[in-house]
């Protein structure tokens, strides 16, 4: 009963946020909960994803969904982890930095150590992306947006559920879920193993997860809700190879099996938890209060560096389970974060609170001895001894707010605004002991006009920013390789954003239509270039920027009755404004040269990408649906030497459901490119990797697509 009257409320709440005619307005950005979502009013450009589509898709990965967004891009490293990029954000970067993109599960603000981010795909209520520039409402490291997920919930999940599916290289997945429910309170728990043993060597991976979810009504306007989930991660690597000059045309030719491709990183074990209570109270002046503490723990390990020398220094020849340093890496994220909001019929409020405090530990190990200097006197290492071993306090202080005015009848402003007082501590066992502080100001302004019930135009302008790290500020004193000096007096990274876009319903269809423009300013790179060596002088600096331009378009509607679509484009121009250090390691004794990548575009952002999904429902028991996912040429590398051609991919997939007594079975199969074309997940360069003195398609690292993919499996609730 009173699960009903939470529903009721809420559809009560969304019909007045629609009612544009009625002067009536909300907020809806909400960081927290969704139960204010209004998209007709939203001043940025945003798409919500539920989690029925994510089940009924059958799908082995995150991408397969977030690829129908438009500006949206995701890297997949194995199984369901994955870095997600909007608009072509940090795309020139790929060695464990974070993506320019805040990640908030059931309003934990989410990151791991590789910059990528585990989702469980069994787990999805629903996907909310909000672009453009998004510190506003999340701090750091918000550059180009945020992705919400909140994970599944309530009394429809009163039930038992179990699944289970197979494919090719050794895919398997098996789920149960048992829900229960009374007059005051539902929850949930489920339990699911995900397995695979790759396509290429070394890329098997396996994922196990336990979620739970309970909500407990208080009285008639308030409940709380605690949830936890444990999930514990083992994969080999990113599947990644090097690359032969020949497989610029011929995909399937990159692996060869040496040594000298192998991943630089490999045997990832990940355990992850995380625990999180949530209180929400309504009030009887329109307005509600919703207060969330979280913690959220992550531990991996892993190995890295191929060994290529013995321990005096002499080139050998290893195996591939040769490597040089073993790594301890735990993580710890705990926070409280508040949202008050209130409305009337011609303004609405939101006032919130954000605090957190997490800690980072590192530490490194060598796994053989080694000798660790160039030149003598030479300084050797034992297997066991510390290479390095520091932790790091950051605490957050936040405070941020939205306000939407209602104009007139037809036009709403917006504007939000958010402070972030963010001090870092560190220590390590050097008996370095730092400090550093920085106070950072976010905003928006946005505005909707609803010209008409089926058009309505909106715009923006925001901003967002990542502060610099511990290591970047004071390298000389920390960092345990080359010769890089301190730079305390780095100032955070900074992107604006522009947007201008129009949302119309005509002849049963839905677009959306946006042109946005991000300026990058005061990038954070090394002024000998992100990847090369070093020397006396260098060190980090606020030496770059870039422009990134674009449209996206977005169609959804029915062809007919009975055939469903969604279209998706983007067009993106992105290119540095300002790189004039882009350092490349030739080895040997030329050792880094220098270019100016200053009006390059950057790396692994394709100009037009597209997706066309379609269902058509024979019956109301069989559906079929396929998708047509294709991108144009992009650059591997900064100095636009490697390009890399484009493809299209077509997946098909059907489901068939029905009863049997009181059961509900649901059989599905999914042929994913289903002309098995070959082609580059991703393809990236920074030096000359094989040490020739040149630099050529050779140098690349590459992720291979896996070719056709044929998965089928079934589900029953009961």
């Amino acid at each position: 009963m009173r699960d009903m009257r939470m529903i009721g409320l809420s559809l009560v709440l969304s019909s007045l946020l629609a009612a544009e005619e009625l002067g009536t307005i909300s907020v809806d950005s909400t960081t927290i909960d969704d139960r204010f979502e209004s998209k007709k009013t939203e001043a940025s450009s945003t798409t919500t994803i539920s989690g029925e589509q994510i089940d009924e898709t059958h799908i082995e990965n995150i991408d397969q969904v977030l690829r129908t967004i438009p500006g949206i891009t995701s890297e997949v490293t194995s199984g369901d982890s994955l870095k997600i990029h909007i608009r072509g954000i940090e795309n020139q970067m790929y060695m464990g930095e974070k993506p320019g993109v805040a990640v908030v599960i059931d309003g934990v603000p989410v990151f791991e150590r590789t910059g990528s981010v585990n989702i469980d795909l069994d787990n999805i209520e629903s996907i909310k992306v909000i672009k453009g520039g998004a510190s506003y409402l999340f701090g750091d490291d918000a550059l180009a947006g945020a992705v919400i997920i909140t994970t599944k919930r309530g009394a429809k999940y009163d039930n038992s559920f179990v699944s289970a599916e197979g494919g090719s290289y050794g895919y398997y997945k098996v789920l149960a879920r048992q829900g229960f429910s009374g007059e005051n309170y539902n929850g949930h728990v489920q339990v699911s193993k995900r397995e695979s043993d790759g396509y290429h060597e070394d890329s098997g991976y396996s994922a196990e997860y336990f979620n739970g979810k309970f909500q407990y009504y208080i009285d008639d306007t308030s409940d709380i809700t605690f949830g936890t989930e444990y999930s514990k991660r083992k994969k080999d690597s990113h599947g990644t190879v090097g690359g032969v000059t020949e497989a610029q045309n011929n995909p399937e030719s990159i692996y060869l099996g040496d040594m000298d491709s192998r991943d630089y990183t490999r045997d990832y074990d990940v355990e992850l938890q995380k625990y999180f209570v949530t209180y929400a109270k309504d009030f009887m002046n329109d307005s509600n209060l919703l207060v969330s503490a979280y913690l959220y723990k992550d531990d991996t390990s892993f190995i890295s560096a191929p060994q290529t020398k013995d321990e005096l220094g002499n080139k050998g020849v290893f195996t591939d389970d040769d490597y040089v340093y073993d790594n301890f890496y735990s993580q710890e994220q705990r926070g409280v974060k508040s949202e008050y909001r209130i409305k009337s019929d011609k303004w609405a409020a939101l006032a919130g609170l954000d605090v957190r405090s997490n800690t980072y530990d590192n530490h490194v190990v060598y796994r053989v001895g080694q000798r660790v200097t160039y030149k003598p006197p030479h300084v050797y290492v034992e297997a066991g001894d510390d290479k390095s071993n520091d932790t790091t306090d950051e605490n957050v202080y936040a405070v941020y707010g939205e306000y939407k005015y209602a104009l007139t009848d037809k036009l709403h402003l917006t504007a939000n605004a958010r402070f972030d007082r963010i001090e870092l501590d560190y220590h390590d066992s050097m008996d370095n002991t730092i400090e550093k502080d920085f106070d950072v100001a976010s905003y928006r302004l946005g505005a909707n006009y609803v010209y008409s019930p089926t058009l309505s135009f909106y715009a923006n302008y925001s901003t967002g920013f990542r502060a610099p790290t511990v290591s970047q500020l004071y390298a000389g004193d920390v960092s345990t390789y080359g010769a890089t000096v301190n730079n305390p007096d780095l100032e955070p990274e900074k992107a604006y954003n522009y947007e201008i876009g129009m949302r119309m319903s005509y002849g049963g269809f839905y677009y959306d239509l946006s042109a946005f423009m991000i300026k990058r300013e005061d990038f954070i790179m090394k002024t000998s270039g992100n990847y090369g060596d070093t020397d006396a002088t260098d060190m980090w600096d606020n030496i770059g920027g870039a422009e990134h331009k674009g449209i996206e378009l977005s169609v959804r509607g029915n062809l007919l009755d009975n055939l469903a679509m969604n279209f998706a484009y983007t067009y993106l121009d992105a290119t540095y404004t300002d790189y004039q250090n882009f350092g490349i390691d030739f080895g040997g004794t030329t050792g880094v040269v220098t270019y100016d990548a200053t009006g390059n575009v950057i790396p692994r952002t394709s100009k037009h990408r597209a997706s066309l999904d379609l269902t058509y429902r024979y019956s109301p028991q069989l559906s079929f649906n396929s998708s047509v996912n294709a991108i144009s040429s992009y650059y591997a590398d900064d100095l636009n030497e490697l390009e890399i051609g484009g493809h299209a991919t077509l997946d098909l997939g059907v489901n068939y459901n029905f009863k049997y007594n009181d059961y509900k079975i649901t059989l599905f199969a999914n042929v994913d490119n289903v002309l098995d074309k070959q082609y580059y997940s991703s393809a990236r360069s920074s030096g000359d990797r094989n040490e020739d003195g040149v630099f050529d398609y050779e140098d690349l690292s590459i992720t291979v697509n896996q070719g056709r993919f044929i998965s089928a499996g079934i589900s029953v609730k009961f």
